[in-house]
């Protein structure tokens, strides 16, 4: 077994990591470049996109000819990882969700007129997207056959009532993909539909507020009135909408693991300097054993949390949906990631708990990656079923 990456990849990543610590950490030391929802103010952001273009590193997610860089996942998993060192990199490099899991979605699986209509424009950076699924209860929210939005044939077209929350990136969003309810065929009653912001019957209720920093454009609730979709919008065939979301969530919960494991990382750094610098009780923090304790253990987890994120990668690359090991890795890096923040808090103290580091910032955020894209109970269920269908052939070498 390899474990290093190609040379062509490897560049990427060294290229990823030098833009970051040059044009983006020092963004984070100004609070001026923030907006009020702590993410980067929309000038600013544009402007580091604009370098990002110039530095060939734009959309490595995409293939060349929309203008990306058609780097394969473990290329991917190598670059969203030093992407995320900062909290503000993977916006700038247009590889931020929901917009990135909704861009290697539509590359699949739409026809080439939907592409240029829905996809291009998200891929150039001029319009936002969302992902319209989860619901209020008792709708849909892990289990999308309990899906109650409805989307209802009248002629050519597509009536749409519902109503949506925690729909992440609304805010902003101007090109969207629906998941609606086209009959109660528990495996085939759900389709996906392409609609713009602003369509007539469609309401953005509220911007949920949260505990945690948000991404751009919020999470939002949102509400369908009669809402009409051309069928020539919709996204695959009638009745494929669950096999989208498989399709879309396998690799888009595998780019929060790579992200995550970048900010987990980055969380560790914030103690080094000062672990070997501070004297207590006679010798420097980082001597001390229970301090060496939880430095190892969090170093530890985040690197298993790496490896099994790159296991899922190649997976993916081989053509595997790669279900048990993107459901290990969002569990495993999910918790290494709170591990990793807590931990580095704890050894800075009052300064790690103070805005004076980025750790309070990164911990409120942490909180949520054992909840979005299946909470962790939900993939171990699925992680045991496997084991009960497989039996020992669970551990088996593809």
């Amino acid at each position: 077994m390899d474990f290093t990456l190609p040379p062509e990849l490897d560049d990427y990543r060294r290229r990823v990591r030098a833009f970051v610590e040059q044009h983006i950490l020092p963004l984070e030391r100004d609070a001026a470049n923030a907006d009020e929802h702590e993410n980067l103010r929309e000038d600013v952001l544009e402007d580091v996109r604009a370098r990002v273009r110039a530095a060939g590193l734009w959309a490595l997610q995409m293939p060349r000819e929309r203008g990306g860089q058609g780097l394969p996942v473990i290329g991917m998993a190598a670059c969203y990882e030093e992407m995320n060192r900062s909290i503000y990199g993977p916006v700038c490099f247009n590889s931020a969700a929901p917009d990135d899991g909704n861009m290697m979605v539509l590359e699949k699986v739409s026809t080439e007129a939907q592409k240029e209509r829905w996809l291009q424009p998200i891929v150039d950076g001029r319009v936002r997207s969302s992902f319209a699924m989860t619901e209020p209860m008792p709708g849909s929210g892990s289990d999308p056959a309990a899906m109650l939005t409805t989307a209802t044939k009248a002629g050519d077209r597509w009536v749409i009532d519902g109503h949506k929350w925690f729909i992440t990136g609304a805010a902003v969003a101007q090109h969207f993909i629906l998941i609606a309810r086209t009959s109660d065929d528990r495996r085939r009653g759900l389709t996906a539909f392409l609609f713009d912001a602003g369509q007539p019957g469609f309401e953005i209720v509220r911007r949920i507020p949260i505990m945690g920093p948000e991404e751009h454009g919020g999470h939002c609730e949102v509400r369908f009135d009669g809402m009409e979709i051309p069928d020539e919008n919709r996204l695959m065939e009638v009745g494929d909408g669950l096999k989208l979301t498989q399709i879309r969530l396998g690799t888009a919960r595998l780019t929060h693991c790579m992200r995550w494991t970048g900010m987990a990382k980055r969380a560790l750094e914030e103690t080094f300097a000062y672990v070997r610098e501070r004297e207590s009780f006679g010798a420097r923090l980082g001597d001390h054993e229970g301090v060496q304790w939880m430095l190892g253990e969090a170093a530890m987890q985040v690197d298993i949390g790496r490896l099994l994120t790159m296991r899922a990668a190649a997976r993916l690359d081989a053509g595997d949906f790669a279900r048990k090991e993107v459901s290990m890795a969002k569990v495993v890096v999910s918790e290494a990631l709170h591990t990793a923040v807590d931990t580095a808090i704890q050894l800075l103290g009052a300064r790690g708990y103070s805005k004076d580091t980025k750790l309070e910032w990164m911990y409120r955020y942490a909180r949520q990656a054992r909840l979005v894209d299946g909470a962790s109970e939900v993939h171990k269920m699925v992680l045991s079923r496997f084991l009960l269908e497989e039996g020992v052939d669970f551990w088996s070498w593809p």
